[in-house]
């Protein structure tokens, strides 16, 4: 099979918009491989929900970063776009972060320019650092990775607080300066985003599609007509699974039992097999088979020498 980033780069340059569906755990990644998703997305928005149950404001390190992109590429063959967030410091950190991502397994990282402590795309108050620092960090991401195929994505956010003019020319410097893809986050109008695509030039787009968001939500097909190669739906997931826990929990609260949620929970045996359990059994079970064969070799050779 071919490396996750080659596979990654070849989806994005097909004719077709690729969607990325987000997933936060490496249950996530098994159900969106076993629905016929062919990459996936996950970024700190959704990291920092279900690991410390915590807005999206930088209070993820690093080390924890990697840690968790491991599990998730370890759960799954499909290609992962990672979130690098900042960087998390200068350029020192950016070397050390596309190191530890690239062990983990991504095919992908998206590096911006926000100042640090950064927030999500989509809240208010957003800043961000000057162009010469953003880019210097692109380099460095860029020159660090071992392998080539790694997609390196420039993020930015100016749009918000320096305007869409900033923002596309953010995007042809870090085009100029080797960038894989280029995504302008928080976009608020169909307009901006038909732009964003016209002006940056030849390099991939990315879109974020976010419920509730900023960024106005489109089809597929649309978003391919403005020009973007990929769109992200990677906060979808985390909300599906927050509105299920709330209605599970309120049903048992005032139930004392689960059965009102019953038809909306898989069975035991369909969890087991979701997670692999029959693998591991026959896995066990040939070991022990195996382990049986040597000890009746080792006793026949025994019994034939004494």
């Amino acid at each position: 099979m071919k490396k996750r980033t080659t596979r990654f780069r070849e989806l994005l340059a097909r004719p077709e918009l690729l969607i990325l569906p987000g997933t936060h755990d490496a249950l996530g990644a098994k159900l969106a491989e076993a629905a016929g998703f062919e990459a996936l997305v996950s970024g700190g928005y959704s990291a920092s929900a279900t690991l410390l149950g915590e807005p999206d404001t930088s209070q993820l390190s690093y080390t924890e970063m990697a840690d968790y992109y491991a599990r998730l590429c370890d759960a799954t063959e499909l290609p992962l776009l990672a979130d690098a967030d900042t960087g998390f410091g200068g350029v020192a950190n950016v070397v050390r972060t596309v190191r530890g991502y690239e062990r983990a397994g991504v095919a992908a990282l998206l590096l911006e320019d926000q100042v640090f402590p950064k927030k999500c795309g989509h809240y208010a108050g957003k800043r961000v650092v000057p162009r010469t620092e953003w880019l210097g960090k692109l380099k460095a991401a860029l020159d660090t990775r071992n392998d080539s195929d790694l997609v390196i994505v420039a993020r930015t956010d100016a749009v918000a607080p320096l305007g869409i003019d900033e923002a596309i020319e953010r995007a042809q410097l870090a085009r100029e300066a080797g960038a894989d893809m280029v995504f302008a986050d928080a976009l608020e109008t169909e307009a901006q985003m038909r732009r964003f695509c016209a002006e940056v030039g030849d390099v991939p787009v990315l879109a974020n599609m976010i419920e509730g968001g900023k960024t106005p939500e489109f089809t597929p097909a649309q978003l391919k007509a403005m020009g973007f190669a990929a769109a992200l739906h990677a906060l979808a997931p985390t909300y599906a699974v927050a509105y299920a826990l709330q209605e599970l929990y309120r049903h048992l609260k005032r139930d004392g039992h689960t059965r009102a949620m019953r038809e909306r929970q898989v069975t035991f045996a369909d969890f087991n097999a979701i997670v692999g359990l029959p693998r591991y059994v026959a896995r066990e079970a040939r070991a022990e088979d195996q382990a049986a064969d040597v000890v009746a070799g080792w006793d026949a050779a025994r019994t034939a020498s004494a």
